[in-house]
């Protein structure tokens, strides 16, 4: 196990220093507006072209893939009862259940669940 740990460390080490290294030894150009300009396009990339949208819209969105992802990690805590221990499982599962409801709370109590 030390050198499973020790051998994807050197390797993660190892992946970084090459790419500090490229980094440093890349080529840098000076950015200028002809460069980055479209050529016949017919608009000015520079210009704001987003439109503006509700932060309450993106704060539902963010919650909702918060949630989602921790229903992803809820659904296998199912399977994995019948190879535990019941007690830890049940503790497990509750201290996760818990954090998630005081999330919920926390969320609610800011008013960010208020579509308004």
């Amino acid at each position: 196990l030390f050198s499973i740990f020790f051998i994807t460390s050197f390797i993660i080490f190892l992946a970084s220093i090459v790419m500090l290294l490229a980094s440093v030894l890349s080529k840098k150009s000076i950015v200028d507006r002809e460069k980055s300009s479209p050529f016949e396009c017919g608009f000015d990339p520079k210009s704001s072209s987003r439109l503006p949208f509700s932060l309450r819209f993106f704060l539902i969105t963010i919650i909702f893939l918060i949630f989602d992802v921790e229903i992803a990690l809820i659904l296998p805590m199912i399977v994995i009862i019948n190879f535990s221990n019941i007690f830890i499982w049940s503790l497990t599962s509750f201290i996760f259940i818990l954090i998630l409801l005081i999330g919920l709370y926390h969320e609610w109590n800011q008013g960010m669940l208020n579509w308004s």
